[in-house]
């Protein structure tokens, strides 16, 4: 790779880290993987760098990148992990940590396609046809995943919005260098 190419790379990984990250992150319910996660997504990116001038929205296209290896990731569990009642205390700042820990058991609690569909549609703010490709799916079955993923969310929350919740997600906490 020659050295202007890998500059930019390292500038468009930089400038999408951490949207790659927190759409990881909701997609998996955990920041460790979330982690992994967004670094397979980078390798995957940099191998394939020299295709860059082919993609119409690059950075669309890494949010496809990050959500097809989210699920991978789901579908690869540790076979002998165990589920719990509860989550872990938050390790970052919440307005209402019930409230966060409520919307992030609601989410893990949906298959993960329909978990990544509501992730881009109204986390990433990704429309459906772009959701669609992200996923390798048709409009329909978004719309579907959609519909069933918001009744099981409701269904799970009571009256509480799902939408305004997604929005207010723990940060994660920053790194020094």
């Amino acid at each position: 790779m020659r050295t202007s190419d890998l500059d930019e790379f390292r500038t468009f990984a930089e400038e999408r880290l951490e949207d790659m990250r927190r759409t990881a992150y909701w997609i998996c319910g955990d920041w460790h993987h979330a982690e992994d996660i967004t670094q397979i997504a980078l390798t995957k990116l940099y191998a394939n760098w020299d295709r860059r001038h082919r993609i119409d929205n690059l950075e669309a296209y890494s949010q496809t990148v990050v959500t097809r290896a989210s699920i991978d990731h789901c579908r690869r569990r540790w076979r002998r992990e165990r589920p719990t009642e509860q989550l872990p205390d938050s390790a970052g700042p919440v307005t209402d940590p019930s409230l966060s820990l409520q919307v992030r058991t609601a989410l893990n609690a949906l298959p993960t396609r329909q978990r990544a569909v509501v992730v881009l549609r109204f986390w990433v703010d990704m429309d459906i046809p772009t959701t669609a490709r992200a996923l390798n799916c048709s409009v329909g079955t978004v719309k579907s995943h959609t519909a069933r993923a918001l009744a099981k969310l409701r269904e799970l929350l009571g009256e509480t919005d799902p939408f305004e919740q997604l929005t207010t997600a723990p940060a994660p906490a920053t790194r020094t260098r």
